[in-house]
């Protein structure tokens, strides 16, 4: 089945009049789905139980009957004034104590239960009356969860809530003392009441304390899509998706994709490079007008693992957006890149944000496919040829990659919580381990951290786990492949505490780490090989193979059959030699991208994506800047 293109559409910010003419244009561009009603909720019921869905039903049946596919969101991420007016505790506190107030969106929090209670109720009347009609292709569950650092709040419903989850999860108060180590500066509850919330503390809170509000954070997050999900499963038989975001780790999401048919998430590549990125000032003028030529595959690769195979890309950008503090517009054919990327790697469907640029309001400088006087903005011509192109691909099927990387939410809010060096930061160890394996043109997949079977892979790298999953310990126990562990994995256990044994404790591996450093920008540790540990590095002691060692003679790097502990995080240049050998050792060939060239392997095809704004050359091939190339696979 080929691929699909879409776009965003807002029927309510426009004359009706406009909706049909709107529709024709969209089909002739060759789009097939079109998103609405997200953000509507105020125009749906201007007062309390005052419904007003007429223009709904109107613009559901215009673009429908013009051979539109329509994907209906909840219109929960924007409660209207009078919400607000009925429930004014409903708002998040930020960690300041300070209410997220009205006035733009996703303003709640997501423990309030009168604002769950008439998230249902809508969700109901939704479903009841759209639910059956066949002009409505799927359903999108909210927007963005987490968006603009809204996972977190410390409202008086949080802390209601979080102590009852805290009853759930440890049964008594002396079990939780105990777990916590609430010994340590007489933090010793007596009860349930004496837990607060872990915010304006004198100094660093407990982190078992913080650990656990962010693993109920990410349940209240689950919980409220799952609401919403069940209800709509009573009134439905199309598939339900939420809109992930790029660099988004406070709650976790493959939690929430349980409960969801597919992933989808929200590509902006040129602001995430901006906004999102650490890289130094070179990197990001070099790719000023592409966007970093990783960071998109990373988040399709993720959302392909978090909807089970099934994934689309629900906004991708056309133009300068509006909320990165820099917005440059894209070298001519990045908008096409972009979507064939996605498409490389799965994606059943790319849609555009958004149809017509707003004249109006917050979103006025973020550019779309048409201006607002109704002439074409420069992307159309990219996004017609695009249709063209895609129609003939008709199995877009990524290849089973060999290699698998390990990626888990609870570690990212475990080193945020004890980052214990200031720049160490989980997503971008793990990153940088995708990056390099995509430089040397390897095809990826991203695992679970309770992923119980290995079979299908050559090499499995887990870099930073906080804590290895019973399952995923199970899986490396048995694997025949090559696994590289570490730095910083399995070195706590779930209530935040230093195990005993020493950790990493892994099987068949003789070592232990007795000491921790962080190491700040000017103190590196050289490598014998070459390169330098950066950030961090953990001493050892055992009997393990060593394979790679510090300039003074300590053990960086030891191995026992197959599997391998890193116990640092290597610059660039000791990371492509590690990743090499590990490769080599897997037997998976090598191929040295150019710069800013990458591939990825369908069923039959390969696609080259060129981020470099010049034209680049490997087997024998050529890819213009800003270009992709597609060809049939040998094998």
């Amino acid at each position: 089945m080929s691929p699909k293109l879409g776009v965003c559409y807002y029927p309510e910010h426009w004359p009706e009049e406009r909706w049909a003419k709107d529709a024709k244009r969209m089909v002739a561009t060759g789009l097939t789905y079109v998103r609405i009603g997200e953000f509507a909720w105020a125009e749906l019921e201007p007062e309390p139980g005052e419904l007003n869905f007429n223009w709904l039903d109107r613009a559901i049946e215009i673009l429908g009957k013009n051979g539109l596919r329509v994907v209906l969101g909840t219109p929960t991420a924007t409660p209207p004034r009078w919400m607000v007016n009925r429930h004014p505790d409903m708002l998040a506190l930020d960690a300041t104590g300070q209410p997220r107030t009205f006035g733009s969106r996703r303003h709640y929090c997501f423990s309030h239960q009168g604002y769950r209670d008439a998230c249902i109720r809508i969700v109901r009347i939704l479903g009841d009356r759209y639910g059956k009609n066949p002009h409505i292709a799927a359903w999108q569950i909210d927007n963005e969860f987490g968006c603009h650092d809204t996972t977190l709040s410390y409202s008086p419903a949080a802390a209601d809530a979080f102590r009852e989850w805290l009853k759930y999860h440890y049964r008594s108060i002396e079990k939780l003392n105990r777990a916590w180590g609430n010994v340590f500066w007489s933090m010793t509850a007596d009860n349930w009441f004496d837990i607060g919330l872990p915010n304006q503390t004198v100094t660093e809170p407990n982190p078992a304390h913080a650990l656990a509000f962010r693993r109920f954070s990410s349940d209240q997050v689950a919980t409220f899509n799952r609401a919403q999900v069940e209800e709509l499963r009573n009134l439905t038989e199309a598939p339900i998706l939420h809109n992930y975001m790029g660099r988004e780790t406070a709650f976790d999401h493959f939690t929430v994709g349980e409960d969801l048919d597919i992933a989808t998430w929200d590509s902006y590549p040129i602001g995430f490079l901006s906004d999102r990125l650490e890289d130094p000032p070179e990197h990001k003028a070099r790719y000023l007008r592409q966007g970093d030529p990783d960071f998109q595959a990373f988040h399709h690769d993720l959302y392909r693992a978090v909807g089970h195979g099934r994934w689309w890309v629900m906004e991708q950008q056309p133009g300068p957006v509006n909320w990165a503090p820099h917005n440059p517009a894209p070298l001519k054919g990045m908008a096409r890149l972009w979507a064939w990327e996605a498409i490389a790697h799965g994606a059943d469907a790319v849609c555009y944000f958004r149809w017509r640029q707003a004249p109006m309001a917050q979103e006025q400088m973020h550019a779309a496919l048409i201006r607002p006087d109704n002439e074409d903005a420069p992307v159309m011509e990219e996004i017609a040829q695009l249709a063209q192109e895609v129609v003939q691909l008709k199995d877009n099927t990524p290849l089973q990659a060999r290699i698998g990387i390990v990626f888990d939410y609870v570690s990212a809010w475990a080193w945020q919580v004890q980052p214990h060096g200031a720049d160490f930061d989980y997503f971008r160890l793990v990153f940088e381990v995708y990056r390099t394996l995509r430089k040397l043109g390897q095809n990826i997949d991203i695992l679970p951290p309770d992923q119980s079977d290995l079979s299908g892979y050559d090499l499995v790298l887990a870099p930073g786990l906080f804590e290895l999953d019973q399952n995923l310990m199970a899986a490396l126990s048995s694997f025949d492949g090559t696994a590289l562990i570490g730095p910083r994995t399995n070195t706590r256990t779930a209530n935040f505490a230093i195990p005993v044994p020493l950790p990493p404790n892994l099987p068949d591996l003789d070592i232990k780490i007795f000491q921790t450093e962080s190491l700040p920008p000017q103190g590196p540790i050289g490598l014998a090989n070459g390169g330098t540990l950066i950030k961090w590095f953990e001493h050892l002691e055992g009997d393990a193979e060593v394979m790679e060692r510090t300039t003074d003679g300590l053990p960086a790097m030891v191995r026992s059959g197959g599997l391998s502990y890193l116990a640092g995080w290597p610059d660039e240049a000791a990371m492509t030699r590690i990743l090499t050998r590990a490769l080599e050792a897997a037997e998976l060939p090598i191929t040295r991208m150019p710069e800013g060239l990458r591939q990825r392997d369908l069923t039959y095809h390969r696609v080259y994506v060129n981020y470099s704004a010049t034209a680049q050359t490997v087997d024998g091939l050529t890819v213009p800047g800003a270009g992709v190339a597609v060809k049939r696979r040998s094998s």
